[in-house]
């Protein structure tokens, strides 16, 4: 079985068990860059409440904050095309 389909079958728990061990950290596969560089830091203040919101939102979509919001701004940015 490969390293992603087992990781997909764990809970989070055995997840981070299996990879707090270091024979399970190796890189598999070709280098993934990104599709495109990213620019420079933008900063931006949000309501300590929505920032809750988002931090469980990325959190259940099993991404980074920045991940999230960079995606809900494409989103936005393609609705309103």
């Amino acid at each position: 079985m490969s390293a992603d389909k087992k990781a997909a079958e764990m809970t989070a728990e055995q997840e981070y068990e299996y990879y707090a061990d270091p024979a399970n950290q190796e890189p598999q596969g070709p280098d993934r860059r990104r599709k495109r560089p990213m620019s420079t830091p933008v900063p931006v203040r949000f309501p300590a409440d929505l920032l809750e919101d988002v931090k469980r939102a990325a959190e259940a979509d099993d991404r980074s904050v920045s991940a999230w919001i960079r995606r809900a701004v494409e989103h936005e940015l393609t609705r309103s095309a």
